[in-house]
């Protein structure tokens, strides 16, 4: 392990050991398949063409390098790499993570070495591999954001996801996503400073998606991602203390998948740039949902520390449900749903 990475850890495996993982059932959970004849994978996001819609989620697969040594992660679209900050973080005090029924809670913090540490450390690496790279990256100010959009972009990225999920310490620690003004005004500057495809992942925890979505692509975002994690919390009766030492943290897993579902639509039908779909996203009949409501790709999130193989499968699973419908391109399912 690099120097630079000894005292902090991939998410994947702060995870490892607080969150019962579920074991592989047999020497060879994940057998890859075959190329399915006459049915093209490939799908194009604001410009950048990935071999298929599936990608793994910000702060859910590290830089790669764990999941790496499983399986091949070129069978992948793309790679959202564990969110990045102007500095290197050591993120919030344990504990930060919580297990609930049918999901799970962070308030991991953005633990990460920096933005420099992972331009000279990892991504040279992962340029080596066969996938559409991904950064995603936090500030707490606009101009955070833009010197990591000149710095990720010079440096060779793919494209780069705006979280827009953070304190604006020049708003009085108001989180960006919670107003068209703010989250435009950060998506603006990453235009500005960026050479590659910007996109913002949308927050949630508001009470008209739609309202952000199109304040952001007013501002000149290529692409928007969704959804984030639902803020929620866990109480120890016996302490009557939060689980969370941050006392909240955000929700993701299945739970939330429904509530995903329901604003990839809302957001699909309000926008006209495409959108990238996530939140409990499990196998290839939730990808296969989420294409439908609007998503021109998928993200794969916490399914992967329940399984670790949960991305790959799903590619699997998403091929051979778009051949038995009769697709000969996966992307015919993108907003094909019929409301009644």
């Amino acid at each position: 392990m690099p120097e630079y990475n000894r005292t902090w850890l991939p998410q994947a495996e702060q995870f490892a050991g607080q969150c019962p993982a579920k074991q592989p059932e047999t020497d060879a959970p994940w057998t890859p398949a075959q190329p399915i004849d006459g049915l093209d994978m490939s799908v194009t996001l604001a410009g950048m063409t990935m071999k298929n819609p599936i990608v793994v989620a910000s702060g859910t697969f590290g830089f790669g390098r764990e999941y790496g040594k499983l399986y091949d992660i070129s069978r992948l679209g793309g790679i959202c790499v564990k969110g990045l900050t102007p500095a290197r973080r050591e993120g919030n005090p344990a504990p930060r993570i919580a297990e609930t029924p049918m999901g799970m809670l962070n308030s991991v913090g953005l633990q990460n070495p920096g933005v420099d540490a992972f331009i000279e450390h990892e991504l040279p690496r992962l340029k080596d591999i066969d996938i559409r790279i991904i950064a995603n990256i936090s500030g707490n100010t606009p101009e955070d954001y833009g010197v990591m959009c000149e710095k990720l972009s010079a440096a060779g990225v793919d494209m780069i996801e705006v979280n827009i999920s953070c304190p604006n310490v020049k708003a009085g620690g108001l989180a960006y996503g919670t107003r068209p003004e703010l989250a435009a005004e950060v998506t603006e500057e990453a235009k500005k400073h960026s050479t590659v495809p910007v996109m913002v992942k949308l927050s949630p925890n508001v009470t008209d998606i739609t309202e952000i979505a199109r304040a952001v692509e007013g501002a000149g975002a290529d692409a928007i991602s969704l959804i984030n994690t639902i803020r929620g919390m866990r109480i120890d009766l016996k302490t009557r203390r939060p689980i969370l030492k941050m006392n909240t943290g955000g929700l993701s897993g299945p739970a939330v998948f429904p509530v995903a579902v329901r604003m990839v639509w809302e957001v699909a039908n309000a926008v006209k740039v495409p959108v990238l779909g996530m939140g409990g996203v499990s196998n290839g009949r939730d990808a296969a949902e989420m294409m439908l409501a609007g998503a021109t790709a998928v993200s794969v999130g916490a399914a992967c520390f329940a399984d670790p193989y949960a991305p790959v499968k799903t590619v699997d699973e998403l091929a051979k449900i778009a051949a038995e419908q009769g697709l000969s391109h996966v992307s015919q399912l993108t907003g094909a749903v019929r409301p009644w």
